[in-house]
């Protein structure tokens, strides 16, 4: 079996405040604030034909991120900006299909606890993946709930925060006990999220996914699951979700930006369907082919219709006039 591999001279770029730098002259510092404090947030932002996916979406969340961490963006930087320089990433790093970006925020500056300035700054990377649309495991997950810590909720429980202790412990937990993820819940016992996805249940045909106000991070698939969804005829509802409604759901998923909908095949003794997990990937994924399609190749799809468009009007033209003529 050949596994994907990535090696990090093939993406010889970055992005450091804007401005492009190669590996060797990527800056570290120990004095930096998201090293020392966890001072600040990250987004992992999905690449599909080489293009950077839902940047409108992220940068609402980024925005938010800011305003919640009490950072100002003072380099201007808008989702106009931020989404060319994405693409010039991948261009330079030659990631024609899928891939991955990884932007992370931090407070520019020193200071301890106390910051000396609430400055903005960043960093993007980039590298290929193997797949370059969304993909699901065959077989589905094995889940379940990670007990040792639950979710505080607070002003910045819907963030990619750069403190990730939690999910890391839920991580390992899930490792441990040869699960493919584990689940969290918050401080009421209601179940929000995996170490790193958002959750979904379907039962009776519709979908229910913890509301925000419950702590999960504001997933960017999420969002684009519940817009697909409702585009589809499906009823969505955000609410606190208990161990025992996911025992008596028909299916449960798990959203993610980069792996886009994971199935879970079992959660303690119980079994599930995936028939709403597939349709909702397969419709994900014919709106990014859709989406992705070249320019040329989407006007040629439409070539022979205005052809036969212009035949036939033409043909009707030629027919009045020659009637005209036969008339005299």
């Amino acid at each position: 079996m050949n596994h994907f591999q990535w090696r990090p001279k093939e993406r010889p770029c970055h992005l450091i405040n804007g401005e492009f730098c190669a590996d060797s002259e990527l800056p570290f510092s120990h004095f930096n604030r998201g090293f020392l404090y966890s001072d600040g947030f990250f987004e992992t932002v999905r690449i599909c034909n080489g293009i950077p996916q839902h940047v409108a979406l992220h940068w609402n969340r980024i925005s938010a991120s800011l305003k919640a961490h009490r950072i100002e963006n003072k380099q201007d930087l808008t989702e106009k900006k931020l989404g060319q320089r994405l693409q010039e990433l991948c261009e330079r790093n030659a990631i024609h299909q899928g891939g991955r970006v990884r932007i992370t925020f931090f407070r520019d500056g020193g200071g301890r606890y106390r910051p000396e300035s609430n400055e903005m700054a960043w960093i993007a990377t980039a590298e290929p993946l193997p797949n370059n649309l969304l993909t699901s495991e065959e077989k589905g997950l094995t889940v379940d709930l990670y007990s040792g810590m639950q979710k505080q909720v607070n002003a910045l429980s819907n963030f990619k925060n750069l403190s990730s202790s939690l999910y890391i412990q839920a991580a390992l937990w899930a490792k441990d006990q040869g699960l493919d993820d584990a689940l969290i819940q918050n401080e009421d016992f209601n179940v929000i999220e995996s170490s790193h996805s958002n959750l979904f249940l379907v039962s009776n045909g519709a979908l229910y996914t913890p509301s925000l106000d419950s702590g999960p991070v504001g997933g960017v698939m999420r969002a684009s699951t519940i817009n697909v969804a409702l585009r589809a005829g499906y009823k969505v509802y955000e609410c606190n979700i208990t161990p025992h409604e996911m025992m008596a759901a028909d299916e449960i998923f798990l959203t993610n930006t980069l792996r886009g909908i994971q199935w879970i095949a079992s959660f303690k003794d119980r079994r599930y369907f995936h028939t709403t997990s597939k349709e909702l990937l397969k419709l994900m994924n014919e709106a990014l082919i859709s989406q992705l399609e070249p320019e040329g190749q989407a006007r040629d799809k439409f070539l022979p219709l205005f052809q036969a468009l212009v035949f036939q009007v033409s043909f009707v033209i030629l027919l009045k006039l020659c009637m005209v003529i036969w008339g005299k």
